[in-house]
């Protein structure tokens, strides 16, 4: 059995020692020593559009959420939005064989639910829509929000445009779809509304049992959707061009102490960008101030889901987490004519485009999809009152599929291997809690990604990429940005650690060719 002694006095490790062999009776008496537990995930922002992590974009909140905690530096997702979601709730890499949600692998909603926790989803899910993988029905009692990829932010259910295919995206709420929505209706706010009526709910009925809320934004996916007086705010202020900004991001980046220009010099540019000279500057200026207009709204809700949290007097026991489900994006549906193009209200369906989704990303190369640090890496943010120490940084690495160990110790509880008689796939995460308590822990020996073709695994201080048809290697302590290619002078590092990638493709289900 796992446990974290540092968390419990003795009185409290002995009485779970008796929870486990008395059963779940016996461990409800420890449901008052558990923190409430919130993780925030955003969608398809980049390393460094937050204030506290180098952006232009006003995030006084999340900020406080950094002041207050701890920034990981080196955190990573899968890239891509699916699989990154697959791998928060399960704390597995990806299974490309059937369902990303199967039944031989368990949600932390359903771990925590059994342990006692009410629990909640509010957001995105994007993991399907059938019996074994609504999420209703896989351990969140209260779920609202879009089951889909992404949506307008107006009117879920109003049909993608015809160059984005003519789709109606499916919304709901618990077992039921939503098919109308108000006037006023936008999703940041409405999840956010959803999430604070839920958890006051949850305190009213049963103040005694703690609660897990993951609250999964959309925003700021495209379609770039946002409100008037959040998109005034920004107009204007990136007429810089995407260049210009990537430096003035690292400047910040590097005065904030975030990391040693030495080994995180600034990536190249984009071979996909066009030069900001020749591009229409009006148009691409509102692409960016609408984009920073949703992290903006976010932000603000957050703001309001905290302040929430601290009227319900629960907030020194609740611990609050935030990151990203992988880079900014380089998708650019509909083109970039202006003439066709509107950022900001609900009759189109605009984004960013590559030159503005790689300079999202700074320092780092690439974007969403890709497996160079642009496309995995994400800021993580944890505040935990009198637990995580207040104004801290953490340069340790962690991954997304560490959340479910994560929670477990959180919750007191251990991760099962057979849940409603199935056999479940053994967890693949190992626990943040030592790095949350400012310990070192003990890395994974090796991370794994894939997506699309792109593949890299992560070695102590080494990564390994394959981009268009061969390996890339970089030493990611001397190089995090990836700007040297070491390959041709290390062939037999090269060699090793691609047969252990192709190892890993074949056991997560990965049809590959050496």
């Amino acid at each position: 059995m796992r446990l974290n002694c540092t968390r419990f006095t003795v009185i409290l490790t002995i009485a779970l020692l008796a929870a486990t062999f008395a059963g779940p009776s016996a461990r409800a008496d420890l449901k008052g020593t558990r923190p409430n537990i919130v993780l925030i995930m955003c969608d398809d922002m980049g390393f460094s559009d937050l204030h506290c992590y180098g952006g232009e974009v006003d995030t006084p909140n999340i900020d406080r959420l950094a002041a207050e905690g701890m920034k990981f530096t080196q955190f990573y997702n899968n890239a891509k939005c699916t699989t990154t979601r697959a791998s928060i709730v399960t704390g597995l890499y990806p299974r490309r064989s059937g369902s990303l949600l199967q039944t031989s692998m368990v949600t932390f909603g359903e771990v925590l639910k059994d342990a006692g926790y009410r629990t909640t989803l509010i957001g995105k899910w994007h993991l399907g829509a059938g019996e074994t993988t609504y999420p209703f029905h896989r351990g969140f009692e209260e779920y609202y929000g879009l089951l889909d990829g992404c949506c307008n932010y107006f009117n879920p259910v109003q049909p993608d445009p015809k160059y984005k295919g003519g789709r109606v995206r499916l919304f709901g709420h618990n077992d039921e779809k939503i098919t109308e929505f108000p006037k006023d209706f936008y999703t940041t706010n409405a999840f956010t509304d959803h999430a604070i009526e839920t958890i006051k709910r949850f305190r009213s009925e049963t103040p005694d049992k703690p609660f897990l809320l993951h609250l999964t934004y959309n925003a700021p996916h495209y379609p770039l959707h946002a409100l008037p007086e959040d998109i005034a705010k920004y107009t204007g202020k990136f007429m810089m061009g995407w260049e210009q900004m990537r430096k003035d991001r690292y400047k910040r980046q590097v005065e904030m102490g975030l990391f040693d220009p030495k080994t995180w010099p600034l990536s190249g540019t984009d071979p996909h960008a066009y030069p900001w000279e020749s591009a229409n500057k009006e148009f691409e200026d509102s692409r960016m101030a609408v984009y920073a207009a949703m992290i903006d709204r976010m932000d603000q809700n957050i703001g309001r889901l905290m302040a929430t949290i601290k009227d319900l007097g629960i907030d020194d026991n609740t611990i609050v987490m935030f990151l990203s489900d992988n880079g900014g994006c380089s998708e650019e549906p509909g083109g970039r004519d202006p003439k066709q193009r509107h950022p900001g209200p609900g009759d189109d369906y605009v984004a960013v485009g590559p030159a503005w989704g790689w300079a999202q990303n700074a320092p780092f190369r690439r974007f969403k999809s890709w497996t160079h640090e642009g496309g995995v890496s994400t800021p993580m943010i944890v505040r935990w009152p009198g637990r995580v120490k207040p104004g801290t940084q953490t340069n340790q690495p962690g991954h997304i599929i560490d959340f479910m160990p994560t929670l477990c110790d959180l919750a007191g509880t251990n991760y099962p291997s057979e849940f409603h008689g199935n056999q479940i796939i053994p967890v693949e995460g190992i626990s943040l809690l030592p790095i949350f308590e400012g310990k070192t822990r003990k890395p994974h020996d090796e991370l794994y990604w894939e997506w699309s073709g792109h593949r890299a695994i992560r070695q102590g201080q080494w990564k390994l990429v394959w981009e268009r048809k061969e390996w890339e290697l970089y030493d990611i302590d001397a190089d995090r940005t990836e700007t040297h290619d070491l390959a041709s002078s290390q062939p037999d590092r090269v060699e090793a650690m691609s047969k252990l990638w192709f190892v890993w493709a074949d056991k997560t289900g990965l049809k590959t060719k050496k």
